[in-house]
């Protein structure tokens, strides 16, 4: 299958211009679009709550996703980076137009793949040491720190993922990089597969 992503952040804004690029583009390449996902939303909204989020878990191993732009995705690097390692860890691929990414099983994508895991390591180092920092400040001014007793929601971040937590396993994907995927922290990911028992010890 091969999608065609659309976003604008505004309805004063047109889809025309995107999707004036990408058929440019498919008809050079000669290539057809199978299905065509255009929506209204904020870069800044998360892409599982957008329709984007439901084109990525769809997609599987040499589906192609077309955008005119990486930008197109989201307005955070991270979470960027982090749908570009999805899509790789699935083998699917991703054509960026304006950039000239064609990301997929090759070496440049292996290398960007090593950029994004770097860049992810140094945000997840980057967040806890400002938790630590936090904590010592919270400490020392003598607050509470953690959860009230029985406060623990049963809902997380990861509530209702199972399924691809289950097949990323499968697949050998290690902990740390379904974190990325999912963008949640690597401890996360063990206490959920943990308490999940998804995963057989």
């Amino acid at each position: 299958m091969i999608y065609a992503y659309i976003r604008v952040s505004t309805d004063k804004q047109t889809v025309e211009n995107q999707r004036f690029e990408i058929l440019k583009y498919s008809s050079s390449k000669r290539i057809h679009v199978d299905e065509w996902i255009e929506e209204t939303v904020s870069g800044n909204k998360r892409s599982e709550d957008r329709k984007l989020g439901k084109v990525l878990t769809d997609l599987k191993k040499n589906d192609i996703l077309i955008v005119s732009e990486l930008s197109r995705l989201g307005r955070n690097l991270m979470e960027v980076m982090s749908i570009l390692n999805n899509c790789m860890v699935k083998e699917s691929k991703v054509y960026a137009i304006k950039e000239g990414y064609e990301l997929g099983n090759n070496i440049s994508s292996k290398v960007l793949a090593f950029a994004f895991s770097l860049s992810a390591e140094i945000e997840r180092n980057l967040i806890s040491q400002r938790t630590k920092e936090a904590m010592a400040r919270m400490k020392s001014e003598g607050l509470p720190i953690g959860r009230p007793a029985g406060s623990l929601s049963k809902q997380t971040k990861l509530t209702g993922k199972e399924a691809t937590i289950r097949e990323l396993l499968d697949k050998k994907v290690g902990v740390s990089t379904i974190g990325r995927i999912l963008g949640v922290n690597r401890l996360t990911v063990e206490s959920y597969i943990r308490t999940r028992k998804l995963r057989e010890d």
